[in-house]
């Protein structure tokens, strides 16, 4: 996971927190703090990838950021 991009963003609405990998369709998670919603973001990511693979999914490559 560590080549992928996690944003994680205030819901103000829910009061909660939303993590998502921009790069894998869906993949979001939650939770009531930053590091709540980092650690869930974590077991979605590999529950997605593993999804993607049972099911012949192509696995997006990391997105490149050049500074």
């Amino acid at each position: 996971m560590d080549k992928y991009s996690v944003i994680i963003q205030y819901d103000g609405n829910d009061h909660i927190y939303i993590a998502s990998v921009p790069e894998l369709k869906g993949c979001k998670a939650h939770g009531h703090t930053p590091e709540e919603a980092l650690q869930e973001i974590k077991i979605a990511f590999h529950l997605w990838l593993e999804a993607a693979r049972e099911n012949g999914i192509p696995i997006p490559d990391p997105m490149l950021y050049v500074s």
